[in-house]
């Protein structure tokens, strides 16, 4: 008794001597400070759904069939299941465990040397069977709340896997998305490079009955030349950049064995869609990294308790039943019998590890608060730093988009006067190469605003139905 008496007041102080995990500070903003002039009110379904706010039937059949059938999308499928599985089987752990065995014999005596003894009832030769079933059950009964802290720590690990699940969907759809646009981008310089082609074919032309006239140099048509021979090598190989990425398009979604033809990649580019409305706070419910990390939390928080609780005693209850019979020549018998025993187990010797098991524990949930604390950061970061540079690129296409049109009509009207004499051909070469530049600069701001508006809506935790931010963090 005395020492039962210790081992639990020992208990006591140990456990009153631990340090309990600490609440996080996820405190963020209340507003960006990335402008949001142009932010407009985006219905929670359509954030769920963001890729169609691109207006691209393309693109959403791309994504929405992807993820059905992409590995990706069918491996994180497959990891949520193992996961639920594995957190099902650490609470059925507390239940009455057992197994069931029966077994039966038959043997034949033949006596072979001695005495035969002739007694009623009894014969020294002959067939016997013996014959038993049995049911051994062992319970561990919970009277410390050994329970709730494993379904804690589980539950913590079904939604952290819920929540990569999630993730892993939501990077597929941006990832493509991405890809696309990049290919488009590239369909559009590859249109340019062949435009360009074509503009000093028409110039070499011009440049040769100059120099057939007398009215220029045969080093002007060379020069012209060198220009398309340029132009021709740029096509080919924006040719062939664009072929692999549509490959890589089609390995994203899951059809990396199909002709690039089945996925068309038109040399156009959309308009930039609206900046969702958002404020800091939903980050907590949206962006499943936090998610993620917040169940890392609640897990840590579970196994926690639990290597707290290894400090108390375990009661076990052992009920059991069994089945024999009998048979022997001239004899038979049964029997049947029940059993219930019961067993308690208190740590002594093993006190010292238990004590650095806590230690440890203790550690790695500090870890989790640090892991939570920082992907909220990361979160309120990536996304103010988005929407920053979404606005800038919205700003850049607009005066890309001014300069490239008076930057055309200036080639225009010099192209007119080389043919007429008026200019020579460095003022016209200097005109397309200005019109040139500015023109790849404005489809690179096009693509590139695009596929910002992609990070936006991924950093927003744009692509998976938000679930309800905890009000505040347990971890008890």
């Amino acid at each position: 008794m005395r020492l039962a008496t210790f081992v639990a007041g020992l208990a006591c102080l140990t456990l009153a001597a631990c340090a309990s995990a600490r609440k996080p500070d996820i405190t963020v903003p209340t507003a960006f400070e990335a402008p949001q002039s142009a932010a407009t009110p985006i219905d929670a379904t359509a954030l769920d759904r963001w890729w169609t706010q691109f207006n691209d039937p393309v693109l959403t059949a791309l994504i929405e069939d992807a993820l059905v059938r992409a590995p990706d999308s069918r491996s994180a499928a497959a990891r949520l299941t193992e996961a639920r599985a594995t957190s099902s089987n650490a609470l059925i752990a507390f239940l009455p465990q057992g197994n069931a065995a029966g077994s039966t014999r038959e043997t034949h005596t033949t006596q072979t040397s001695g005495t035969v003894v002739t007694i009623p009832g009894f014969s020294t030769a002959g067939e016997s069977t013996a014959s038993s079933a049995s049911l051994n059950v062992s319970w561990e009964v919970d009277l410390f709340g050994r329970i709730f802290a494993v379904g804690k720590a589980a539950k913590g690990d079904t939604n952290q896997a819920q929540a990569s699940y999630e993730g892993a969907r939501a990077s597929l759809a941006a990832n493509i998305a991405d890809t696309y646009f990049l290919a488009r981008g590239q369909a559009i310089q590859l249109e340019d490079a062949r435009e360009t082609a074509r503009i000093q074919r028409g110039l070499q032309q011009i440049a040769n009955v100059r120099a057939e006239r007398g009215l220029g140099s045969s080093a002007e048509a060379d020069r012209v030349a060198g220009d398309l021979a340029q132009a021709e090598a740029a096509a080919a190989s924006l040719e062939a950049e664009l072929k692999a990425t549509r490959r890589t398009l089609l390995v994203l979604v899951g059809r990396g064995v199909d002709p690039l033809a089945s996925i068309p990649t038109p040399a156009s580019v959309g308009e930039i869609p609206p900046v969702p409305a958002a404020v800091p706070g939903e980050l907590l419910a949206r962006r499943p990294d936090v998610r993620q990390a917040e169940a890392g939390v609640r897990s840590a928080a579970g196994r926690l308790t639990y290597a707290k609780l290894a400090f108390f005693p375990t009661f076990t209850l052992t009920p059991g039943i069994g089945l024999s019979q009998s048979e022997q020549p001239g004899y038979e018998s049964s029997t049947r019998n029940w059993s219930i025993g019961a067993g308690v187990t208190q740590p002594i010797l093993s006190i010292p590890r238990l004590l650095q098991d806590l230690k440890a524990q203790n550690a790695r949930t500090e870890q989790a608060v640090i892991a939570y604390e920082k992907a909220v950061q990361t979160a309120y970061g990536e996304a103010d730093s988005a929407l920053t540079r979404l606005d800038a690129d919205r700003r850049r296409v607009g005066l890309l988009s001014d300069g490239e049109g008076r930057a055309a009509r200036a080639f225009g009207a010099s192209r007119i006067r080389y043919a007429a004499g008026l200019d020579d051909l460095t003022t016209a070469l200097g005109a397309e190469q200005s019109w040139r530049a500015t023109r790849s600069a404005l489809t690179s701001a096009q693509v590139q605003a695009l596929r910002r508006a992609v990070q936006t809506y991924k950093a927003l935790g744009g692509g998976w139905p938000a679930t309800p931010a905890p009000a505040k963090q347990e971890a008890r």
